[in-house]
Parts: C-alpha cells; structure tokens; sequence
C-alpha cells in the first residue's frame, strides 16, 4: 500500500445467519477490509463495537434475539467513529429516521452492490463527494450526510 493510500476500512458485521455470516467475512475479506468481529446477538454486537470501534458496521435487522439490529444501529451509531449500514431482506422494519444508519444494502446482495456500499462509505469518511451511480440494491437515508463520520 502506498502512502497516500487510506488504511482499509475495518468491519464489525452483525448476523445471525452463519452461512451469511461466513460468506460476507470472505467477501470483505477479498475486497482488501479487516474484519473486526462478528456478532449474531444485540449483546454481543453493542459489546464488540465498543470494544473495537469499527468503522462500518453492517447490521442486520433480525438476529437471533429478535428483530433487535435498530437497536444495534442506534447504539453503533452513536460512536462517532462508526458509519452504520443495514444489510437486510426486512427494509420494512427500519425507522423513517434509519436508526443512525447511512443506509441499507438489500439482501439478496450481490458482491457488486457491497463493494460499492463500501467504497462509497469509504470515500465520504475520506471528505470527498461520493456518486452512487448504477449501485442498485443500495438505499440511502434521507439525511446520510451527517451520519458519514470521518
């Protein structure tokens, strides 16, 4: 890595579902992220982002205590270090005001549409203007400029 190039993006995912779970680590895995953990529970994830402060945390919205992954979001988000993204078939259950979340990436997901949920992520918590064109499958909320930490 050169020198002005930024540190990759370390992850806190939140799922339930090992296969998905699994799968996804791989994923970040290939695309050059750190994964700092992975939680199945509300507890467990509240516990590793404070623990590790991750700078994305993907969150799903039921996990294996209930529907519980707003709740994630909003205590993940509150870390200043942390940009939240939803990754869920259950968009429905998400507040108007996202819970603190940038946005929801829709499952099924493809590698493309987290690749570009990512990088876009990435580039707002660099300072720059980031474009999500022809990212279908990636959702933002309504006011995800303030909820982008740098």
């Amino acid at each position: 890595m050169s020198e002005t190039s930024p540190s990759p993006l370390r992850i806190l995912v939140v799922e339930d579902e090992a296969l998905i779970a699994l799968e996804l680590e791989c994923l970040l895995d290939d695309l050059g992220y750190v994964i700092v953990g992975v939680a199945c529970s509300s507890q467990e994830a509240i516990a590793l982002g404070q623990e590790t402060h991750p700078d994305v945390a993907l969150v799903d919205i039921h996990l294996v205590d209930g529907p519980t992954g707003v709740a994630v979001a909003q205590a993940l988000s509150a870390d200043p270090r942390t940009t939240v993204v939803f990754m869920t078939a259950n968009a429905k259950r998400i507040p108007d005001d996202f819970a603190g979340a940038v946005g929801v990436i829709a499952k099924p997901y493809s590698e493309r549409v987290v690749a570009g949920a990512l990088r876009y992520v990435a580039e707002c918590r660099a300072g720059h203007v980031a474009s999500l064109d022809g990212l279908e499958g990636f959702r933002l909320a309504a006011q995800q400029d303030r909820r982008v930490h740098h």
